[in-house]
């Protein structure tokens, strides 16, 4: 396996010895005598994950990105909460071991985490994956999903989690909002989008636990192609189940797709192994659920990215950071907006 960390960046830096000191007095039996050291998972886009190494334990810490964030986003406490109690029903859930509510010690709240080991898919396949990896993946990435849908939120003590009454209305509402606090332009095609999303919210479903960001580089799979672990719970809530399926159809990259002049150089392509018809059929089949109106909800994932990226290419505009990657977001949200569009035409 490659090494998955790197130096920590200099502009995301902390106080070392500070959180040192404080996994010592917390966490004590984790970390004993042993000297800490710390770098940085640098594949993620918005919330900072660091790892801290003392003798042959690996933990990992998690807060959210430097300046002001987006309300609702990045929530550390509510994806401690989540995988602190998740796990037990639904394996693929790292167990979170601590909170941090103290902003002085690391900039931010923060919470640490089990490490879990694997690959995380982005651009490209693991070296020495398995030939049938690929299909097998697309296969474990839904199954994943429709398990997590069968967990009974109460059984994990998340029965209060969110408000799922009135939840995709209040997502088109506030997406809607954080688009015009991190919008660097004006895009006629976001503008039409909302208006029909607003106009078209359907009957929802009983609600689930959601993850609410659950695609291919948010998960964690072995050589074989079988996932380990589901990353990223910071918006996790309990909703509509097809607002995940959505997320999930969103960035399913196909070649023939209109999304794949935003995804297509920075994912690797699962359509080719599973058709989104495919996925649907094997969701519905394992998950019991009714996928009838899933075209909304890609639109409504297809917009939600585009406000993402664009929050996350306000951070870089407005000198947040520095990561040369950001950069380049710049036409996302028209070209995404316009794809939604397109899926909302073709229902």
């Amino acid at each position: 396996m490659g090494q998955d960390t790197a130096p920590i960046r200099d502009e995301e830096t902390f106080d070392r010895d500070a959180v040192a000191g404080y996994l010592r007095r917390a966490l004590p039996e984790a970390v004993r005598d042993h000297q800490i050291t710390f770098d940085q998972f640098p594949g993620g886009a918005a919330n900072l994950t660091y790892r801290a190494v003392a003798g042959s334990t690996e933990l990992v810490l998690r807060r959210a990105p430097l300046g002001e964030v987006a309300r609702g986003g990045h929530d550390m406490h509510r994806e401690y909460r989540v995988l602190s109690t998740l796990w037990q029903a639904y394996p693929l859930a790292p167990r979170a071991l601590h909170f941090c509510e103290d902003p002085g010690v690391m900039g931010k709240p923060f919470f640490v985490m089990e490490r879990r080991h694997g690959w995380v898919v982005r651009d490209q396949w693991p070296p020495g994956f398995a030939s049938d990896g690929p299909a097998r993946l697309a296969a474990s990435l839904v199954d994943g999903l429709a398990d997590l849908h069968r967990v009974d939120p109460q059984q994990v003590g998340l029965e209060d989690l969110g408000r799922p009454d009135g939840f995709v209305s209040r997502q088109v509402e506030g997406w809607e909002a954080r688009w015009r606090a991190a919008q660097t332009r004006d895009v006629e095609q976001i503008d039409a989008l909302a208006e029909q999303l607003r106009g078209g919210i359907p009957k929802p479903q009983v609600p689930v636990i959601l993850h609410n960001d659950y695609k291919l580089d948010n998960t964690m799979t072995d050589h074989h192609g079988d996932i380990v672990a589901v990353f990223d719970w910071d918006m996790a809530t309990r909703g509509d189940p097809l607002v995940d399926v959505g997320t999930l159809l969103a960035y399913w990259v196909d070649e023939d797709g209109p999304t794949y002049p935003v995804f297509g150089e920075r994912a690797v392509t699962l359509a080719d192994v599973m058709p989104k018809r495919d996925v649907l059929e094997r969701y519905a089949s394992r998950s019991g659920l009714d996928v009838a109106n899933i075209s909304y909800y890609e639109a409504l994932a297809l917009y939600r990215i585009a406000v993402i990226i664009e929050q996350i290419y306000h951070r870089f505009v407005v000198g947040q950071t520095s990561d040369p990657r950001f950069a380049r977001f710049e036409p996302v949200a028209p070209l995404l907006a316009e794809a939604a569009l397109d899926v909302l035409q073709r229902a």
